[in-house]
């Protein structure tokens, strides 16, 4: 410690506002080089640090969880008059919160006033935010029912503790507080029933889902395209395409435009169970209605994950190309596996080398992807020769890449060890009764 202070006493930079930011940030994910720095400029005393640079440190303490250090800045901020702001306030939550200091998470909430900030519903939602956030929606939802009524609870107060729930995965207590909601005085919004539609479709409760949707449209709730799209999605999950297809008509016959990720549901699904008729039909429309339904990379890389056949793979890299859309690294790996599967080695070889030319890979997958392929195909020198090189360039491997290459060297090391072992005893096993015959002549030469 006394060594950076020293360090930065020697420092001839003119300190800023900005400056000091930039160190901080940089050291995000190391606070006590961050907190020296910050304690040197304000002993310094050249420049009067603002609130910003204070949240900023704050913010690194509480991440790092050092709240005894915390406390210290907290406690400086709190003896300058109007110091303390809403971000101040934003980070003390968020940190105690994630630290799962729940009961200093709402003490922070509660000293507002003395901290000179305004007791408010605004304030309220961030702190019942945060709480769910961080999985304390039982907290958060006993607070709103002891403490919200001082507030007037809306509608985003209560979709607050809804969406903690879903996230949780609590279906049960998710549909306990829909109740609730329903009950209340409370209209339920579109972010509302959208939130409750995605909790059930990602726990299967499809029919509860459908009904929900269909309920939005009966009670003049126009669901948007995010609703919409999960509907699709859960269908075409569950093989009932037909139904997803109707859904997909309907909300184009009801004002609710599909959008690129409409489609790209529907055309994983169809590629996935073959119907490419469907899938190119389905693309065209795409072309056709162009804005923001233009095909992006992640339709073609549906298309590409669907062929069958190497010779198929140019036609939808022209049609990328036609489009505009540019090769990323998902494309390249993608290919590299689809041509490893094929086992077309030149092929292979010519999208690594695309892939290194374009700066663009390798990277960790592309790693993967070759090594298992080589492993496949008896090439274990091969195999490590990527590994190390992987590693080199400090990627870390996989856990099953790992394990597959410990298997490899060890396999290398134990047929190495009997290789000498064996060549050793050939050295010490009694000559063949051929070289000693000949030996005898050779000597009775000699002598």
């Amino acid at each position: 410690m006394r060594k950076i202070e020293l360090a930065l006493d020697l420092c001839c930079s003119t300190m800023t506002q900005d400056l000091v930011l930039k160190v901080l940030k940089r050291h995000r994910s190391d606070w006590k080089p961050a907190y020296i720095f910050f304690n040197w400029v304000s002993k310094e005393g050249t420049i009067s640090l603002s609130s910003c640079v204070y949240n900023e440190i704050l913010d690194i303490l509480g991440r790092m969880r050092r709240f005894e250090e915390l406390t210290l800045v907290l406690d400086e901020m709190s003896r300058r008059e109007g110091f303390v702001d809403e971000d101040t306030y934003r980070v003390l939550v968020n940190r105690y919160a994630g630290a799962h200091m729940v009961e200093e998470a709402i003490g922070a909430f509660n000293k507002r006033r003395e901290l000179g900030l305004e007791l408010d519903l605004v304030s309220f939602q961030k702190l019942l935010m945060y709480l769910c956030r961080y999985k304390h929606v039982d907290v958060a939802e006993t607070l709103l029912h002891s403490k919200g009524h001082e507030f007037g609870v809306d509608i985003k107060t209560m979709n607050i503790v809804l969406n903690g729930w879903c996230v949780l995965g609590n279906v049960r207590e998710a549909k306990r507080f829909w109740k609730d909601i329903i009950a209340s005085k409370c209209k339920p919004d579109v972010f509302t029933y959208g939130t409750f539609i995605k909790a059930l479709t990602n726990k299967g409760k499809l029919g509860t889902a459908m009904k929900l949707y269909e309920a939005m449209w009966e009670m003049q709730c126009k669901p948007d395209v995010v609703i919409c799209n999960c509907v699709i999605d859960a269908l075409c999950f569950k093989k009932r395409v037909p139904e997803a297809l109707a859904v997909f008509e309907g909300m184009k016959e009801r004002g609710c435009l599909p959008n690129v990720a409409t489609y790209n549901s529907l055309i994983k699904h169809m590629c996935k169970i073959g119907r490419m008729e469907k899938v190119y039909e389905l693309l065209d429309e795409m072309l056709e209605k162009k804005g923001n339904c233009m095909p992006d990379e992640i339709t073609f890389n549906y298309l590409l994950k669907s062929l069958k056949k190497p010779e198929e793979v140019a036609g939808v890299l022209e049609r990328m190309k036609i489009n505009g859309c540019k090769m990323n690294n998902d494309t390249y790996n993608l290919l590299l596996k689809l041509h490893a599967d094929w086992d077309s080695e030149d092929k292979v070889r010519y999208t690594w080398e695309e892939m290194e030319k374009n700066g663009l890979g390798p990277d960790r997958r592309s790693y993967t992807i070759m090594i298992h392929w080589l492993y496949d195909k008896g090439r274990v020198e091969d195999a490590l020769r990527y590994f190390g090189e992987m590693e080199n360039k400090g990627m870390v491997p996989e856990p099953r890449t790992k394990i597959l290459c410990n298997s490899m060297n060890t396999r290398k090391q134990k047929e190495a060890e009997e290789g000498e072992k064996s060549a050793k005893n050939n050295d010490q096993s009694p000559r063949s009764s051929h070289e000693r015959n000949t030996k005898r002549k050779v000597n009775s030469v000699q002598f």
